[in-house]
């Protein structure tokens, strides 16, 4: 018989955690709290739901294009799916929206060192500290997707022949990138409009005004520098990492300080 549990203003329905043991895990708390608290204080640039009410693993994302930037005006809707072993391990994130871009596979899946799991992998050339580790959360995942969107990472490129077509186009000798992702940008408005999704068309719209001067908008097109350009994952306060939180992250030390998979 499914049950129903209120934590922070969510109901999820129990009908998926077949035990006490599975509700109290790491990934079940980890992901109450963090879907609470976006729920409750939106973030700019993204939004979030759950595909369904009763699944705590799969979210439904929605990105805006950042403004000053060739996705300004883009509304691209991805799937974010959640190991059991969350916040342990990355989530996985997916976009469902056609994404023509480096460090985007061709099904829609987003390569980036934040969703790598946190092992050593010498061949990959990254280093350990910019794979995922348990300080991570949703925002931090979301806010460096927005980040790649303008600034691609094509030393090892997800698609090969986005990342030649995007450095012809910085080298100003071929505009075909620009566009296929102006094509989209487009093609994403329409699916916005069907949707009722009201797409942010200025960078005051796209940041909050309590946050708007504190990010010292400056140096961008038009003498504003773009909002994805002033976040960073070293800024705590900036990607909203609190006491909620931290919470989160102190879930890494269970009670004898080790995690066992089988929670």
């Amino acid at each position: 018989m499914s049950q129903s549990r209120q934590t922070s203003g969510l109901t999820t329905s129990t009908s998926h955690y077949t035990s006490s043991r599975s509700l109290n895990s790491p990934s079940i708390k980890a992901l109450q709290l963090e879907y609470a608290k976006l729920q409750k204080e939106p973030v700019e640039g993204f939004t979030v739901k759950l595909d369904d009410d009763s699944n705590l693993y799969k979210w439904h994302v929605g990105i805006f294009g950042p403004p000053d930037t060739l996705y300004e005006g883009g509304y691209f809707k991805a799937d974010m799916e959640f190991p059991t072993t969350y916040p342990f391990a990355p989530p996985k994130v997916r976009f469902l929206t056609k994404m023509w871009h480096p460090n985007i596979y061709e099904n829609g899946e987003v390569c980036i060192s934040i969703l790598h799991p946190p092992t050593e992998d010498p061949q990959s050339g990254e280093h350990p500290s910019e794979r995922w580790n348990p300080t991570q959360n949703v925002r931090t995942i979301l806010m460096s997707i927005i980040s790649l969107l303008n600034e691609p990472n094509c030393s090892s490129p997800a698609n090969v022949d986005a990342s030649v077509m995007y450095r012809k186009y910085k080298e100003n000798k071929d505009n075909e990138y620009e566009t296929i992702i102006k094509r989209q940008v487009n093609e994403s408005r329409l699916i916005a409009e069907q949707e009722g999704i009201t797409i942010p068309k200025t960078l005051d719209d796209y940041v909050a005004p309590s946050r708007a001067g504190a990010l010292g908008l400056n140096n961008g097109k038009n003498g504003k520098k773009s909002a994805y350009n002033t976040l960073s994952h070293e800024d705590d306060v900036d990607l909203g990492i609190d006491d909620d939180d931290d919470q989160v992250a102190d879930m890494a030390d269970d009670d004898d300080g080790s995690y066992d998979e089988s929670d």
